[in-house]
């Protein structure tokens, strides 16, 4: 049974950049789209949203809607254009316990 987020209401909104990092990266551990839209939401409001919009080329609008209380679940190039304009990025790492059986050669 997949775990159900938790309500807008509840969620934690990052008071700086390291909170908001560690809330997006939670969000992210968790496999969680709807939560990474929120921990990605919640951390654009730290920063002046013209601003964004223009660093990372994407309209207000578009930021707003991409990372909204109902998301439409943004494209992976919004959210790495606005991770980007937040200074920013991902990082992918192996998990301690991978698969075998998923290798290749």
């Amino acid at each position: 049974m997949p775990k159900k987020s938790v309500g807008f209401a509840t969620r934690p909104q990052p008071a700086s950049r390291r909170a908001a990092a560690d809330l997006i990266n939670e969000a992210f551990k968790k496999s969680d789209v709807p939560e990474i839209c929120h921990a990605i939401g919640a951390a654009t409001h730290l920063y002046n949203i013209s601003h964004l919009a223009e660093k990372s080329g994407i309209a207000r609008t578009s930021i707003h809607r991409a990372f909204a209380r109902d998301p439409q679940k943004p494209n992976f190039t919004t959210i790495l254009r606005v991770l980007d304009a937040m200074g920013f990025q991902l990082h992918v790492k192996m998990r301690r316990i991978a698969s075998r059986a998923l290798e290749i050669g």
